[in-house]
């Protein structure tokens, strides 16, 4: 954002919108802090509708002290790839936020698995996290794993994308391990296959990644990322994860 008519741009973009509370654009710091209950991609959508390019720089509550983000990238079997953000809201509710590109279309499982090891991909992620020693079940279910998130919802294009909110998920307790998003649907242990009651059936994990910290609102003042060097600009340009970020960026370098 450049001038005045921006910010009016970025304004009217989000008014009216359903699920969009508050809206704070400050041109001064070209930020703008959207308070919504939509998904970040949709929110980002909205935004990128008046031409201009948009990055999101963190997540959190304006009300309560930041209680834990968390990020996956995620990557795997051919080009499916996606990120998944955790923001843990209050002490009881984390909100899980996600995309993930090139699934088949229908429903997919997805699970945080105990293990952030992906030496052999996502076959070295471990079991869901399960702390309790409960049978597989539902999200809803009192005595399912901690780490049975349900399915998420593939459209024709390949794309999920999708925010849950969970009431057993805790920030601090997952870092560090992986999320992983299998090939087919959970049944939620009521299928008469005999992983049902462990897995939810839903087949082999075609992304995984690690669940790493990450920064809250207003935590992330960068403007180039250290480990690959590219800048939140040109992170728009490259692959969001796996083996093609690498290559994304050296042909944007070279243009």
């Amino acid at each position: 954002m450049t001038c005045e008519k921006c910010v009016h741009a970025v304004e009217r973009s989000l008014q009216g919108v359903k699920g969009v509370q508050n809206v704070n654009v400050k041109l001064a710091s070209e930020t703008v802090v959207v308070e919504t209950i939509l998904p970040a991609l949709e929110v980002q959508k909205l935004l990128e509708s008046t031409g201009r390019r948009t990055v999101l720089k963190g997540m959190g509550s304006v009300r309560s002290q930041n209680l834990g983000t968390a990020v996956a990238m995620m990557s795997g079997v051919g080009s499916v790839q996606g990120v998944v953000r955790f923001l843990q809201v209050s002490e009881n509710i984390c909100i899980i936020d996600g995309i993930v590109d090139e699934l088949s279309p229908g429903l997919h499982g997805i699970h945080i698995h105990e293990f952030g090891d992906l030496s052999v991909g996502c076959e070295s992620c471990g079991g869901h996290y399960n702390p309790e020693g409960n049978t597989h079940g539902s999200p809803g279910q009192a005595d399912s794993h901690v780490g049975d998130l349900g399915n998420i919802l593939a459209c024709d294009d390949g794309r999920a994308t999708f925010r849950i909110e969970n009431n057993r998920v805790k920030v601090w307790d997952i870092i560090g391990r992986s999320l992983v998003v299998d090939e087919g649907e959970d049944d939620f242990g009521y299928g008469t296959h005999h992983l049902s009651k462990v897995t939810g059936n839903s087949g082999k994990g075609l992304a995984c990644g690690i669940i790493a910290r990450s920064a809250g609102l207003f935590e992330n003042a960068k403007q180039i990322c250290s480990c690959d060097g590219i800048t939140i600009w040109e992170e728009r340009n490259c692959p969001i994860a796996g083996q093609e970020r690498k290559k994304g960026h050296t042909t944007h370098a070279q243009l």
